[in-house]
């Protein structure tokens, strides 16, 4: 990734791995997720709020091209792709040793406390650009 937002430092937990020993494929979404919430915390952007609503996600993917093993240390790069009018696509890579071991994108969209999408507002914005 040429320029992420935001890079993340993580370790496989053993909790993350199946009995082959290697991290089970949706716990790399665990490893992004804590990247997304850091970077947005970060930023100053509440992330859920039983009041305010959150940004769940609506869509996500992801390529696996190396495995990961329990103990391995890696890195999460995280970028903005676009930012819709309640949407933002994230793009992201998990690398171990500078190599890409997944990769992928997801949708979270900014909902109100009845998971209505709001329009992301010009303050939120810019603390995301």
């Amino acid at each position: 990734m040429e320029a992420p937002c935001h890079v993340h430092a993580a370790q496989v937990s053993f909790a993350d791995t199946d009995c082959s020993g290697w991290i089970h494929f949706p716990k790399v979404f665990r490893h992004v997720e804590e990247a997304e919430h850091a970077y947005l915390q970060q930023q100053g952007i509440v992330i859920i709020d039983r009041e305010l609503g959150g940004w769940p996600r609506v869509h996500v993917s992801c390529d696996y091209k190396r495995p990961l093993r329990f103990g391995d240390r890696i890195e999460v790069q995280l970028g903005i792709e676009k930012i819709g009018a309640a949407s933002v696509n994230w793009i992201f890579e998990v690398l171990k040793d500078g190599d890409v071991c997944a990769f992928g994108k997801m949708t979270t969209v900014r909902v109100d406390h009845g998971g209505k999408p709001l329009v992301i507002d010009d303050e939120t914005r810019g603390k995301l650009m």
